[in-house]
């Protein structure tokens, strides 16, 4: 690097640090973005520079579902084998949240000293960082349709992926859900080292293929795939009666690896960071041991107590994200563990403009089962719209009757409380800024 390189690092690293300790020493938020927006801005080549430095290199976490929470086990793992990682744990996953991340573990002149850099990405955003980083694992843990305002089909995401994936160099390895179809045809087509994991459960299998299912086509033909049985949207076990296109076999046995949290999309984010954790060569025994003690980042199946209540928090920010948290809430219903689910719909920014979505959610299983349902956010009557055509039962004013509907977001979370008894569970379901929201109620501080 020339001299002239050198002072503008410099300059770029200094002032990054500097809007970072205002920023903080202020309380105006974490500083997880503006830091790295300033740095890139004074230096283009900023994501690159900090990249090559990272020793055993850079895992990219991508996909719809599952990055917060597969990229913490992953760096519990590597941490318990005594790699020093750097992981944008805040959930910054654009170009500026990821320099924000990696700057705030260089020195002053902008050099770092990691092993490995955990960076989740925006599914949208990777072909741009895939032009500033040569990355020594991409993990891709499945496409579902998400803010469709802002990203459209998953065929469209999916061919920009291949067409950036493609040149880079061989010694990458490319980690993919193979019960993906779409992920799954992305890996043939690729010339790097592919590895897949998936489930080989068929007691998991869902009744039906849900509403909330984007891929049931065949990637090659177009021909519909036959599946043997889903578990999840269109995830299963499938192939194509017409070309022959079919699952990728999974390099993991899924029936001989324990699980982090509960329901089956936390089966996936397991073994993608299992698959990911052996290819680097750390022993089977160490890494159960880390999932068996993992603990959930926050959102992510995050259990607190509050006032003497079991709270549990689902993010649930899509269709299949939601389908999926309403199908774990239901078991513990059936348990007898739970009685009272609050729903939190918002659509800002970081949820999606767009809430149409809510209406591909199957939330009948909620309102069939048993407890007090309620509903707040800023578009607490769409889903309360969406709940009244779940087939419930009405009261003699025509409304449901387990539904509560509370605009106010601390009322509303004060009367889940006060109906939840002290020996059963408070499920929370929020979309991403209304989770931060409700953290904030629960515990009084903000996480962003």
């Amino acid at each position: 690097m020339q001299l002239a390189d050198r002072v503008r690092l410099g300059l770029a690293v200094a002032a990054a640090k500097a809007v970072t300790a205002v920023v903080r020493g202020l309380r105006l938020g974490a500083a997880s973005v503006l830091p790295g927006e300033i740095a890139r801005r004074l230096h283009p080549r900023m994501l690159s520079l900090l990249c090559q430095q990272v020793k055993h290199g850079v895992i990219l976490v991508v996909g719809t579902n599952g990055k917060t929470t597969t990229s913490l086990l992953l760096r519990t793992i590597l941490e318990k084998s005594g790699y020093r990682v750097i992981h944008n744990e805040t959930g910054a996953n654009l170009l500026n949240g990821l320099i924000t991340a990696l700057l705030a573990e260089t020195n002053v002149i902008g050099q770092l000293n990691r092993d490995f850099a955990i960076l989740e990405v925006d599914e949208n955003v990777l072909p741009l960082v895939l032009k500033a980083c040569r990355p020594r694992f991409i993990l891709g843990l499945n496409l579902f349709r998400d803010q469709l305002d802002r990203y459209g089909e998953v065929d469209t995401i999916s061919k920009r992926w291949q067409d950036t994936i493609q040149p880079l160099p061989n010694d990458t390895v490319i980690v993919l859900n193979g019960d993906d179809p779409t992920l799954s045809f992305l890996g043939q087509q690729l010339p790097q080292k592919v590895l897949c994991f998936g489930l080989s459960e068929p007691e998991l299998y869902l009744d039906a293929i849900p509403h909330a299912v984007d891929s049931i086509y065949c990637p090659s033909c177009g021909h519909l795939l036959d599946y043997a049985g889903v578990y999840l949207s269109h995830l299963g076990d499938y192939h194509c009666p017409n070309c022959g296109f079919h699952k990728s076999k999974p390099a993991l046995d899924s029936q001989d690896w324990p699980q982090i949290l509960i329901g089956v999309y936390n089966k996936y984010n397991t073994l993608a960071a299992g698959l990911v954790a052996t290819e680097i060569g750390i022993a089977t025994d160490l890494i159960f041991e880390a999932i068996k003690n993992f603990r959930a980042a926050f959102g992510r199946a995050e259990e607190l107590t509050v006032q003497g209540k079991h709270i549990r928090i689902l993010l649930s920010k899509n269709p299949v994200g939601m389908n999926e948290t309403i199908r774990a809430v239901k078991q513990i219903q059936q348990s007898g563990q739970s009685s009272t689910t609050l729903i939190v719909l918002n659509d800002r920014i970081p949820d999606g403009t767009d809430v149409s979505w809510i209406w591909d959610v199957d939330t009948e299983p909620l309102m069939a089962g048993g407890g007090t349902l309620i509903v707040s956010g800023d578009r607490v009557f769409d889903m309360a719209l969406r709940l009244n055509y779940s087939h419930c039962e009405l009261d003699t004013n025509g409304k449901p009757e387990k539904l509560i509907i509370e605009a106010d977001l601390e009322k509303a979370i004060a009367t889940a409380l006060a109906l939840t008894p002290a020996d059963k569970t408070l499920h929370i379901l929020p979309t991403y800024s209304a989770m931060l929201e409700v953290r904030q109620v629960l515990t009084g501080r903000k996480i962003l």
